[in-house]
């Protein structure tokens, strides 16, 4: 992944960089990043990059441009902004939350897109020599598509680092800036309008 200028990657790392071992810690990672490793900042892309990605596509309905538009710049802004975190959430959450807020600045500029049926895929078991299931499971997947659409950004963002990325509600509270008891609020929400317009799959 490119991060953008003035940020490294793994072949272009200078002379400065010296490999951290793969099971480093993030704080051991960090601390190295923040003297100016370059390939310690690379290890944490390669580390969380895929994750980042893997929401943002579903987040902004699909789209893989946008996606890795929002995770470049997400990654730019940590790379800026080492100094800036304080530890007082993990890593993997201080950069979920950098790469959401690139997400809705860019659906802000966009109009809204769908989930596509590729970000969904993994939430139905897939069917095995079963034509009748397979058009089954398409049909599903249609539906629980038109009815993420609908729910108010926030629901979709929290249910998707829910039920899809599997985050704590602590976790998504530090994603979204929003405390615990919004958390749960949106989430309440979401998976009742969802339950409502799946009740039929039931």
């Amino acid at each position: 992944m490119t991060t953008g200028p003035g940020t490294p990657t793994g072949a272009e790392a200078g002379p400065r960089g010296v490999r951290a071992r793969p099971d480093a810690t993030d704080r051991a990672l960090i601390r190295a990043a923040r003297l100016g490793d370059d390939l310690a900042f690379r290890q944490i892309v390669d580390r969380y990059g895929p994750q980042m990605y893997r929401y943002a596509v579903r987040l902004v309905g699909g789209s893989e441009s946008d996606a890795a538009e929002a995770v470049q710049e997400a990654f730019i802004s940590a790379w800026r902004g080492l100094d800036a975190f304080r530890g007082e959430s993990s890593l993997r959450t201080w950069l979920f939350r950098l790469v959401h807020r690139r997400a809705v600045d860019l659906q802000r500029k966009r109009k809204p897109t769908p989930v596509t049926d590729e970000a969904l895929t993994g939430l139905v078991a897939p069917a095995v020599d079963n034509a009748l299931q397979h058009v089954l499971d398409e049909e599903l997947l249609h539906e629980l598509q038109a009815a993420l659409n609908e729910l108010p950004w926030q629901q979709r963002a929290a249910w998707l680092l829910r039920e899809v990325e599997e985050h704590s509600y602590e976790e998504i509270g530090e994603a979204l800036g929003v405390p615990v008891s919004s958390v749960r609020g949106l989430l309440h929400r979401g998976r009742r309008t969802l339950a409502e317009r799946m009740s039929r799959w039931r």
